[in-house]
């Protein structure tokens, strides 16, 4: 048996760090951490206790070739606050959104990629 704690991090293949970095941290305002000087291209950022690890693999095998924004295709999910708020910034920043307020899921969700097309979901829980 396993007994776990928690989700630690999540790693994204990125193919160019400086234009993930400014996604990660000037689109979806996450804080950038520290990183061990490993031998190869990375940033990390926080999200409350977790991380998320960006890996710059330019050949990775990750890298989706399709960039819609999609619903039903791999993504990591970060919970917002305000929905609304959320939408108009990411509106604002002219990114481009799939948004889904009355999802079966429960959540109200929108939909975004960072510039290599990893999907994420912005969500809250609806009321």
């Amino acid at each position: 048996m396993i007994t776990y704690e928690e989700l630690h991090h999540v790693g994204i293949n990125v193919t160019d760090i400086e234009k993930a970095k400014r996604f990660y941290r000037d689109i979806l305002c996450l804080k950038e951490l520290e990183r061990p000087p490993f031998d190869f291209d990375g940033a990390w950022f926080a999200v409350g206790q977790q991380q998320i690890h960006l890996l710059v693999i330019p050949e990775s095998g990750t890298i989706r070739a399709d960039k819609r924004l999609s619903s039903r295709e791999g993504h990591f999910a970060l919970r917002v606050k305000d929905y609304d708020e959320t939408l108009q910034w990411l509106k604002k920043n002219n990114i481009d959104t799939l948004e889904k307020p009355n999802s079966t899921s429960g959540f109200a969700q929108i939909f975004v990629a960072d510039p290599d097309g990893n999907l994420i979901e912005l969500h809250v829980e609806r009321t």
